[in-house]
C-alpha cells in the first residue's frame, strides 16, 4: 500500500489508504474517537467506532504525537461537510494506528498565525514554530519564488554558479565575519559580503550571464529588518548598460507577481526610473514609498533610483562609496571620459555621481546594482580616495586588478535581498517570519544557544587566544 499525502485522499472515496503525519486535535465521544491527523499537505478527520480494533490505541493518542494509520476514505453527509479544510467532504475510517513518536506539551499553541506569542519563546523552540500553517505557507511561497527566478533567469541564457563562502577579507564596507585557518596559523578567511568580486572575476572569465541564490554575511549592528546572514539573488551580466538590466530585474518580478502573487496589484509599469537628487527633494529618503493606498496589503509600488553621489562623508570627514568601491563613477551630464574622471578622483571626488541603481518596492529598498568599473587606474583611484595607500590596494585587491590586464568586458549586476522581497510579498512585518530559522535582532540563535564559547583545545588548535575586557568578564 503506498503511502499518500492527505491532500491525494481527494479521489480515493472507497479505498484503503495508509497516512503518516500529526495528531491535530482528538475529540472523545466515549466508545466514538474523532481525531484530525495533519500533514504538509492539509488535515483530514479520522474516526474510530467502538468496534474498530484501532479503538483502545486510538484512546492512547495526544496532541502533535506522530502515527501512521491505515483505513477507509468515505464520503461524509452532506450536512457534515467543513469547507474550511481541503478534505471537507471526506473522512477516514481508521482500522489501525500505530504511534510512531509520541510528543509532550507543546510550550505554546501552533494554532493561529502566532503574532501574540513572545517572539523569543517563538525562536527557541523555532521546529514546533515552523508547524504553524502560516510560516509553512511562507517556507513553501519562498521556494516557489526561487525556483521561479531559477527557471526564468535560466530560460534568458544565466549560468547558476556558485562561489566560495570561505574568501579573503576586504575593506567594502560592514564588518566581516573572520574565520580562522587551523594549516595557516594566524591567517584568517572571511565570509563573503557579496559574492562582488568573483562575480566581476566571472565575467573576466566570460561567463556573460551569471547568477546565485547567494548566502551573504555581514557583521553589522543590530536592526529589527537585519540579519547576520540573509539571502540574495545575485546576477552579473557582460556587454550591457544599466536599462538593460534595470529592463531585466523590471520583466522578472513583473511574471514572478502575475504568476506567483496574482492578488497582487503593481502601482505603475513600467516602474518609475527617479534620480537620487529628485527622490531626496520631494519625499526626503531614497527609497520611497509610491503606494496610491498605503492601507492597501496587495499593491505593490516598485520604482529604480538612479544617479547616486560616487561619495558620501562620514562623521570623522572621510568619504565612504554610497554602493562599493567598484562602481564605475560617472561625469554630470558628461559621457564617460576616464581622464576627466581620474583628475575629478584627485581634486574634487564629490562632484562625480555613479553609475549606482537601487532596486524599491513599497518603501524598502530590495535592491542595489550597479555598472562596475573595468578600468584598473579609475579602480586605483578610487581606493585612493578611501585613503588606502596603493601598496596596500594592491595586497587586498591586486587579484582583480590583475585581472583586468588580461582583458575585461563592460559589465554589471544587481542583487535583490530574498529575504526583504518575500516579507513584502507576505505581508509579514518582519524577515524573520520568511526564513526557516532567524537570528535575533542582536544575532542571537536561541534556539542553538550560539554564539557559544568553543572548547579550549579548539582554540589551541588555532592559535588563539581569548582576552576578555573586564566588562565582559563580570
Amino acid at each position: 500500500m503506498k503511502d499518500l499525502f492527505i491532500s491525494e485522499t481527494l479521489n480515493k472515496i472507497g479505498e484503503k489508504v495508509r497516512l503518516l503525519g500529526w495528531v491535530n486535535s482528538v475529540r472523545s465521544h466515549g466508545n466514538l474517537i474523532f481525531f484530525d491527523l495533519r500533514d504538509r499537505s492539509d488535515i483530514i478527520q479520522c474516526v474510530v467506532l467502538k468496534n474498530s480494533p484501532a479503538l483502545e490505541i486510538a484512546k492512547e493518542i495526544k496532541e502533535e504525537d506522530i502515527i501512521e494509520i491505515t483505513g477507509e476514505v468515505k464520503q461524509r453527509e452532506e450536512k457534515l461537510f467543513n469547507p474550511k479544510i481541503l478534505t471537507g467532504k471526506i473522512e477516514l475510517l481508521v482500522d489501525e494506528i500505530k504511534i510512531l513518536s509520541k510528543a509532550k506539551i507543546l510550550p505554546f499553541s501552533i494554532e493561529g498565525d502566532g503574532y501574540d506569542i513572545n517572539e523569543e519563546i517563538r525562536l527557541k523552540y523555532r521546529y514546533l514554530d515552523l508547524r504553524r500553517k502560516r510560516l509553512q505557507k511562507n517556507l513553501i511561497n519562498r521556494h516557489q519564488v526561487i525556483l521561479f527566478i531559477r527557471n526564468w533567469l535560466n530560460q534568458r541564457g544565466f549560468i547558476e554558479i556558485e562561489t566560495p563562502i570561505l574568501t579573503k577579507s576586504t575593506p567594502e564596507g560592514a564588518r566581516d565575519y573572520l574565520v580562522p585557518s587551523r594549516l595557516h596559523k594566524g591567517k584568517f578567511y572571511a565570509l563573503p559580503q557579496s559574492p562582488q568580486q568573483y562575480k566581476q572575476l566571472l565575467m573576466i572569465a566570460g561567463i556573460e550571464r551569471y547568477f546565485q541564490i547567494a548566502r551573504c554575511f555581514r557583521d553589522e549592528d543590530s536592526r529589527g529588518d537585519r540579519q547576520p546572514e540573509f539571502t540574495q539573488l545575485d546576477l552579473e551580466m557582460s556587454f550591457i548598460q544599466r536599462d538593460d538590466i534595470l529592463n531585466l530585474i523590471e520583466n522578472l518580478f513583473i511574471d514572478l507577481v502575475k504568476n506567483l502573487y496574482p492578488q497582487k496589484k503593481i502601482t505603475k509599469i513600467p516602474f518609475p526610473r527617479l534620480t537620487y537628487n529628485e527622490v531626496i527633494k520631494k519625499f526626503k529618503t531614497d527609497k520611497p514609498d509610491l503606494r496610491e493606498d498605503k492601507n492597501n496589503p496587495n499593491e505593490l509600488a516598485f520604482c529604480f533610483i538612479i544617479d547616486f553621489p560616487m561619495f558620501e562623508v562620514l562623521e570623522d570627514g572621510s568619504l565612504n562609496p554610497m554602493h562599493h568601491p567598484f562602481t564605475q563613477p560617472k561625469l554630470k551630464d558628461e559621457k564617460f571620459n576616464k581622464e576627466k574622471i581620474i583628475n575629478k578622483l584627485k581634486h574634487n571626488p564629490l562632484e562625480l555621481l555613479s553609475e549606482q541603481y537601487d532596486f524599491v518596492c513599497n518603501g524598502y529598498e530590495i535592491g542595489g546594482g550597479s555598472i562596475r568599473t573595468t578600468n584598473k587606474d579609475i579602480l586605483i583611484e578610487v581606493f585612493k580616495v578611501l585613503g588606502h595607500q596603493e601598496q596596500d590596494i594592491y595586497n587586498k585587491f591586486g587579484h582583480l586588478i590583475n585581472a583586468f590586464d588580461y582583458g575585461v568586458p563592460p559589465h554589471g549586476g544587481i542583487a535583490p535581498g530574498l529575504d526583504r522581497i518575500l516579507m513584502i510579498l507576505e505581508n509579514e512585518a518582519n524577515i524573520r517570519e520568511v526564513i526557516a530559522f532567524p537570528k535575533t535582532g542582536e544575532g542571537r540563535d536561541l534556539m542553538m544557544n550560539s554564539p557559544a564559547e568553543v572548547e579550549i583545545n579548539q582554540l589551541n588548535e588555532l592559535g588563539i587566544e581569548i582576552k576578555l575586557n573586564k566588562e565582559d568578564s563580570d
